[in-house]
């Protein structure tokens, strides 16, 4: 071939990668100076869901389901549910009494090679949809490994099981995290490193890809103490800013309760949001959880729990309004009646709830998006608590199955939400 026709042949082609990277990057969502999202020249806003076990199904490992994530995926897209919030993987060794399984990050920089290449298949198939993910990696609870996987790492043996050992002495243990260099500093290695990979089904990195809405530091990080609110604000900044200088493009979240997740001090919540380097600001909603709804009458209770919920809502979107951030309610959910587990059970409490929410972000401009808890699909439960095999739902492993979960069998849920 002619010199000149190859030098030129290169040069188109390198040309060719420099604009498809720069139109995907294009599409990257952003925080304008109006403080809303943003996507290119476009407004963003999104009804979404929880699905944190979407990178599982897509592995090729025993317990990926290929055919089901491409159906699930493929129902949400039909309803404009388009954003998905997603666990990245979970930490600690296997076998653990509601934990689940397969787990990413065995030991300390030690990944489960095929998990990753799920999660890269994930991001792909969301890329091909044009959904957006958020990718929370690690979590302040049991049922993933989180901050008990980073303490034992670090020395401080097995952390008790909140269901069989009691909350307490889980919290008591875990409250060790935040106070803890050496534990805290394994999960910022774990936020960097996984900020920095390149995709193994596209190619490009990460910090490229429209389908990534945002990182997220971890799944309602706490501080389980009073000593420990600082601590909690500088390791969540510590975090943002590992991720960040490995993928500068996208956005940071905190994944954060509110102040319920910060020792009741909303100044603390307010304090984390306001930083530079969180770039808008999460709260979740769990009237039954929380005591705002007693579980022995969730219908009797709805309009308590609508009326505590809306309370929280206002106070944390006043809190953030002077950092000109957009809110995003990233979790909610509400039993069956009865507080029943079976797909047969009544949803005329949960639909009350749903329809609060639904009508609560349309009505309030800082509330940018949501994410329901969660989306199980046609995914059908095997046993009470999840076990090794079993199909994945949105409830975790430390939770009765059905217990939040949204089925494909849920018409009258799933019309509120496609509104």
């Amino acid at each position: 071939m002619n010199p000149l026709r190859i030098l030129l042949t290169a040069a188109l082609s390198a040309a060719s990668l420099l604009i498809s990277a720069q139109s995907m990057t294009d599409k990257i969502i952003c925080v304008d100076d109006n403080g809303q999202f943003r996507r290119g020249d476009s407004l963003y806003t999104f009804h979404g869901t929880n699905y944190w076990y979407g990178p599982i199904l897509a592995s090729e490992t025993p317990a990926g389901d290929y055919e089901l994530l491409c159906r699930d995926l493929d129902s949400l897209k039909a309803m404009g549910i388009t954003n998905l919030r997603v666990l990245a993987g979970a930490e600690g060794p296997e076998g653990l009494t509601h934990h689940i399984a397969p787990v990413l990050q065995t030991a300390p920089g030690v990944y489960n090679e095929a998990l990753l290449r799920g999660l890269d298949r994930f991001m792909a198939e969301l890329e091909r949809r044009d959904m957006t993910a958020v990718l929370y990696l690690t979590n302040a609870w049991e049922w993933s490994g989180g901050y008990g996987s980073y303490l034992q790492w670090a020395g401080h043996g097995v952390a008790p099981d909140p269901t069989d050992d009691g909350y307490n002495r889980y919290v008591d243990h875990v409250a060790k995290f935040i106070l803890d260099p050496k534990a805290r500093d394994m999960a910022v290695d774990h936020a960097r490193f996984m900020a920095s990979r390149v995709n193994s089904v596209t190619g490009r990195p990460y910090s490229e890809s429209p389908a990534l809405m945002a990182w997220q530091v971890a799944n309602e990080p706490r501080a389980f103490s009073n000593a420990g609110k600082q601590a909690l604000h500088d390791w969540i900044l510590d975090m943002a800013r590992a991720i960040k200088s490995s993928d500068p493009n996208h956005m940071v979240s905190t994944g954060s309760e509110g102040s319920v997740g910060c020792q009741l001090d909303l100044d603390l919540w307010t304090r984390i949001h306001e930083a530079p380097e969180i770039d808008y600001a999460v709260i979740h909603l769990w009237p039954t959880n929380w005591g705002w709804a007693s579980r022995d009458s969730v219908e009797a209770h709805l309009p308590q729990a609508i009326d505590y919920c809306r309370e929280y809502v206002m106070e944390h979107v006043e809190a953030i309004r002077p950092a000109r951030k957009p809110l995003v309610i990233e979790e909610f959910g509400y039993p069956r009646n009865g507080f029943k587990f079976e797909r047969t059970a009544p949803v005329t409490a949960r639909d009350g709830f749903y329809r609060f929410v639904v009508d609560l972000c349309a009505s309030t401009p800082e509330i940018a998006g949501f994410n329901f808890w969660g989306y199980s699909g046609d995914a059908r439960p095997r046993h009470q608590y999840w076990q090794q095999g079993d199909p994945f739902l949105c409830d975790p492993a430390h939770e009765p199955q059905g217990m939040y979960s949204v089925f494909s069998t849920d018409p009258t849920t799933l019309q509120i939400l496609r509104r």
